[in-house]
């Protein structure tokens, strides 16, 4: 690449050719950027600029598929430590009879007649194959069915969350719905499972222990990498499960002997914040909640209002905006969220101090100056942001008031950094004259003092709301 010069001043006229050294008239008063993409040599008796030989070129695909199935895993698999005489599968056939069906089982031995009307209860996939011996089966989802495997008592989903989806937000959990059994008999052509159209962002299939051989499971990425996993046949011990991304298709490839039954769950992302990639929350307010909040806000339209937050979250508002609070929401916080939500609004959260507000997209920065300057006379002690409605008490300290001069001063920081007064907008806090000032949220943003103490703003969080 030809060299950037970043100065104004003449040069000459940069080199074409990147192995050829810079001028050397250059000016020392310039500053230069260079880029030059060097030739890929792990040998360095290999002449520059060779071809890499065939064994070269082997090792870097290596390289290549290693990094790369690393860089984005789509499908993972493990075992349950269970023994499989504890499980026991209940159903109910078509003709309304109840049916358990015990395991583990082994059809060319003795086949159970549970597993008869288990099969025949099923249907056929709607792919069929002309060369198939058998058709794939699944078990209509109209049917009761049930098993005594429960996700919840095994790591399973916690294996899949750090694995596929190690980056999910804080408060965000994976859940699992049973989606459906199929039957996998001997003689059986592989199909190709299409990829789901619902929410789930993954599916989880375990084998039951049946035993069978061949059917191993394929499964296919969206940039066309493929996994396969032979299983252990259905053999004694511990039982095999496998989970891979919801954009993958998957199939069974021939069963030789026997017969291949699993259970596929749907995994879903869910949350106690409304907020992230999914926002599926697992709680819901009350009816009692949502008649106490429905007045209020019918007597609030065309108005923005606004709630003090009263849980501890022990964040930075210096580093961090007040919406990043929203997915650890707890206590009547989350509550209060949810109602707002169920109403088809849009709360949105603020830093607020001494009547002050930020915007929603800014975090409170105090900027750390000099003690000549005019807005660097701060007093000691730990600076409170509770509003009594005061110009005193806007910036309440637990040691001692601030005066006049010290509040002055900080509130020129506050200005500084992007905040507005309150007044100056048209939100209302909401608040009982009763019991406020109450527990509220208390965020502190360290700064230094002109006398080069650490000094902490107490910083509150206000949930915002327009009520159209």
């Amino acid at each position: 690449m030809p060299l950037s010069t970043m100065s104004s001043t003449s040069s000459p006229t940069p080199s074409r050719y990147p192995d050829l050294p810079p001028p050397r008239t250059q000016s020392v008063s310039e500053f230069e950027v260079e880029q030059r993409k060097m030739p890929f040599s792990p040998s360095k008796n290999r002449r520059r600029g060779s071809e890499p030989d065939a064994k070269e070129v082997t090792y870097r695909s290596a390289i290549a598929s290693v990094v790369g199935a690393k860089a984005r895993p789509f499908c993972v698999s493990g075992r349950v430590p269970m023994d499989p005489t504890q499980l026991t599968l209940f159903f109910r056939s078509q003709s309304g009879i109840s049916h358990s069906l015990d395991f583990p089982i082994d059809i060319d031995v003795d086949m159970p007649p549970a597993l008869d009307v288990l099969i025949a209860s099923c249907l056929p996939h709607a792919q069929r194959s002309e060369y198939a011996e058998t058709e794939t089966l699944f078990y209509p989802p109209s049917l009761p069915l049930t098993a005594t495997l429960e996700l919840a008592n095994h790591p399973i989903l916690e294996a899949v969350r750090n694995t596929l989806f190690p980056a999910l937000p804080v408060g965000h959990y994976l859940t699992a719905l049973r989606d459906k059994l199929e039957v996998w008999p001997s003689g059986n052509a592989p199909l190709i499972q299409p990829r789901p159209i619902d929410n789930r962002v993954a599916t989880v299939l375990i084998t039951l222990p049946v035993k069978f051989r061949g059917g191993v499971l394929v499964v296919r990425g969206t940039d066309g990498r493929e996994e396969r996993f032979h299983g252990r046949g259905g053999r004694p011990g511990d039982l095999e499960w496998a989970a891979f991304m919801s954009d993958c298709e998957y199939e069974i490839q021939t069963v030789r002997s026997g017969c291949r039954v699993t259970i596929a769950y749907a995994v879903q992302v869910q949350s106690f914040g409304p907020a992230g990639i999914q926002p599926s929350p697992l709680i819901s307010p009350s009816d009692a909640f949502l008649d106490y909040l429905s007045p209020l806000l019918n007597m609030s339209r065309r108005r923005s209002i606004a709630f003090y937050l009263t849980g501890d979250y022990g964040v930075n508002p210096g580093e961090v905006v007040a919406e990043s609070l929203v997915p650890n929401l707890k206590g009547g916080d989350s509550i209060l969220y949810h109602a707002l939500k169920l109403y088809q609004l849009l709360p949105e959260l603020r830093w607020t101090a001494g009547g002050y507000i930020w915007p929603v997209d800014q975090v409170v920065e105090i900027v750390n100056e000099g003690p000549d300057s005019p807005t660097a006379s701060v007093g000691r002690g730990s600076l409170s942001g509770s509003s009594t409605g005061s110009r005193r008490g806007l910036f309440s300290s637990s040691a001692s008031e601030p005066g006049e001069e010290e509040v002055d001063g900080l509130r020129a920081k506050v200005v500084k950094s992007g905040a507005i007064p309150i007044t100056d907008t048209d939100i209302r806090l909401l608040s009982d004259q009763i019991t406020f000032p109450g527990v509220i949220s208390r965020e502190k943003v360290p700064f230094v003092s002109p006398v080069g103490d650490m000094e902490k703003l107490v910083v509150n969080v206000l949930m915002v709301v327009y009520v159209p």
